[in-house]
């Protein structure tokens, strides 16, 4: 059937999930280990945990179906820039038919240090331009986690703003950002099997 369907141009129907996580970043080999691609990383570290791949090509982004307990999840990574992100969310939630409530995203926060990752159930897209670009598609009314990605040091200077997001993790940085990373992982399974709130209290303290 999927043969048939092939051949004759018709895209195979998308599984059915029930929420959709959202790991922003930007495309391409020469962001991959970046700052500012810090929620592709809490999305591939998911997608290993879930063991899926990301094989869907689809709504603009990569996309890995998977279980996380009981929850039926779609991991995507847009393949738009940062700055028009909400362009694969908004296709994303018309590929599975759900509402943006269901969206669970994470990215990364210059207004949180290293090592500290915060999760909220909805509110504002702060100074991030990424989420700007969801809410104005979709609104503010979904859940999502924060990563640190400012210096551990807060009398560390960082220079230029949009060049410093966009730089590599330093070599010392990295063993933080990789824990960082898990933990932000682990706070989104949570989120998905036992709920917001009992990820904003296991993961906020």
């Amino acid at each position: 059937m999927a043969r048939l369907a092939k051949l004759f141009g018709r895209a195979q129907a998308p599984a059915r999930v029930d929420r959709i996580v959202v790991g922003l970043g930007n495309p391409g080999d020469g962001y991959a280990n970046t700052r500012h691609n810090a929620g592709f990383q809490v999305a591939s570290r998911l997608a290993k945990r879930a063991r899926a791949e990301f094989a869907i090509k689809a709504a603009e982004s990569r996309i890995a179906e998977a279980r996380v307990g009981d929850v039926r999840v779609a991991i995507a990574r847009p393949q738009t820039f940062m700055n028009d992100s909400g362009r694969a969310v908004r296709k994303l939630l018309d590929r599975y038919r759900l509402d943006p409530s269901a969206l669970l995203v994470v990215f990364d926060e210059i207004d949180l240090p290293l090592g500290k990752i915060r999760i909220r159930d909805r509110g504002g897209p702060g100074t991030h331009n990424g989420m700007r670009s969801i809410v104005a598609e979709v609104g503010e009314g979904f859940p999502r986690v924060r990563v640190g990605v400012a210096p551990a040091d807060p009398s560390a200077e960082i220079g230029e703003l949009a060049e410093y997001v966009l730089e590599p993790f330093d070599a010392d940085e990295r063993p933080v950002a990789d824990a960082q990373m898990a933990r932000a992982a682990e706070a989104v399974e949570v989120a998905l099997r036992d709920g917001i709130d009992r990820a904003m209290e296991k993961f906020n303290g």
